[in-house]
């Protein structure tokens, strides 16, 4: 039997990989792990009355694009937090973000411009966007996001020849795994840079609610003050880390009319809806701002903790926004093996988020830590983690 090539050099997935790094004994007499973001919070006391107020809906097949309710929920949501006005038709429920992150990709993505097309993504970045790449035969150009240049990508340094054969360009602010943001600025220059170069900008933007003090501006936001072309921009938001809700599988996708509506009909015949009992948690949830509120202030509290144990490592970055630490190493695989040997903390290298290129993975020399776990014991992983590695 021939199996298909595309997918061939992809290297092992993140989560097996990190499993067979720490596939060691540890000293620790108890563990903690701090790899994977996975929101620990409570979610919204309402969830439970609901799904059991819906029952019957699993009984029948959910609507393919969403429930009227969570439309509303979802409109009602972008208007309060970013001011637009955006029509049902112009949204998608999505089961979980990277379904989205991936089937735009496929939707949307030319066959073709000024040669094989281009899809731009940060390095280090979300691996679905490297697999949307090559499922549908693009060039996947990754861009360092360093702390040279903010820990965002600096997609303006690009050859021209790479941007006139750009189709698509993820970004993630707030970015995971470094917690920088995007500003005003930034968001005016790349969307005028894909005005120019005639590409789509992919904002995922999942950790939007999860910040300090300031609000991090949408893509679409800017896209609609700048007066852009409304199929500029596609933004990507999630219920996992805003609600506490990654279980859920519940987010949304939202763009220009034309955009949406290529992504809508994909999903048509290749979609896989959440449940109405879930649809109907996930337009309360959108709906509800005070469970928002409460689970930021739990991590502003995590923010301030990690700047009191960490603040004094050379290199250290207190993040902007989202809940994970982004910390410098000599080399991100072998502290990971040292912290989970010596004390039983597990944390990812950043080498697993990242890609080498030019012979450089921007993520090799550092480690990514979750801050999603209770207080104390996040309080007490961070004080094992530097002691350990930067006593």
């Amino acid at each position: 039997m021939v199996f298909p090539e595309r997918f061939s050099d992809l290297p092992a997935a993140t989560w097996p990989r990190l499993r067979a790094l720490l596939d060691v004994p540890t000293k620790a007499s108890e563990t903690i792990n701090m790899t994977i973001g996975e929101p620990r919070h409570a979610f919204p006391g309402f969830v439970g009355d609901i799904i059991a107020q819906n029952l019957a809906g699993f009984g029948k097949y959910p609507d393919n694009y969403g429930t009227p309710a969570l439309l509303d929920a979802i409109s009602g949501f972008l208007k309060r937090r970013y001011d637009l006005d955006i029509p049902h038709t112009q949204i998608l429920t999505l089961n979980g973000t990277r379904e989205g992150l991936y089937n735009a990709a496929m939707a949307l993505c030319r066959e073709e411009k000024n040669g094989k097309p281009v899809i731009l993504t940060p390095n280090p970045f979300y691996q679905v966007y490297a697999v949307a790449a090559l499922s549908v035969g693009a060039e996947a150009v990754y861009v360092p996001a360093t702390i040279e240049t903010g820990h965002l990508p600096d997609f303006h340094a690009l050859p021209a020849d790479i941007l006139d054969r750009t189709a698509i360009a993820y970004i993630c602010s707030p970015a995971n795994p470094q917690g920088a943001v995007a500003d005003e600025d930034y968001w005016r220059n790349l969307i005028t840079l894909a005005e120019k170069h005639d590409f789509i900008i992919f904002a995922d933007e999942c950790y939007s609610e999860i910040y300090r003090d300031t609000p991090p501006p949408g893509a679409l936001q800017v896209a609609k003050q700048m007066g852009a072309d409304p199929e500029r921009v596609v933004i990507f938001h999630s219920l996992s880390k805003r609600s506490n809700l990654p279980g859920l599988r519940s987010g949304f996708c939202a763009g220009g009319p034309k955009s949406m509506e290529r992504v809508r009909l994909l999903r048509a015949f290749a979609g896989a809806p959440l449940p109405e009992p879930l649809q109907a948690v996930a337009a309360a949830a959108w709906s509800d701002e005070a469970h928002v509120i409460e689970n930021r202030a739990l991590y502003h509290r995590k923010y301030e903790i990690a700047d009191d144990i960490l603040g004094h490592v050379d290199g250290y970055q207190s993040p902007q926004a989202g809940f994970f630490l982004w910390l410098p190493t000599d080399d991100g695989e072998t502290s990971a093996v040292k912290l989970w040997q010596e004390t039983g903390v597990r944390v990812l290298p950043g080498a697993y988020l990242s890609r080498e290129t030019n012979g450089d993975n921007p993520g090799k020399t550092y480690i990514r830590v979750a801050m999603v776990a209770p207080t104390q014991e996040m309080q007490r992983g961070l004080t094992l983690i530097r002691d350990c590695l930067y006593g």
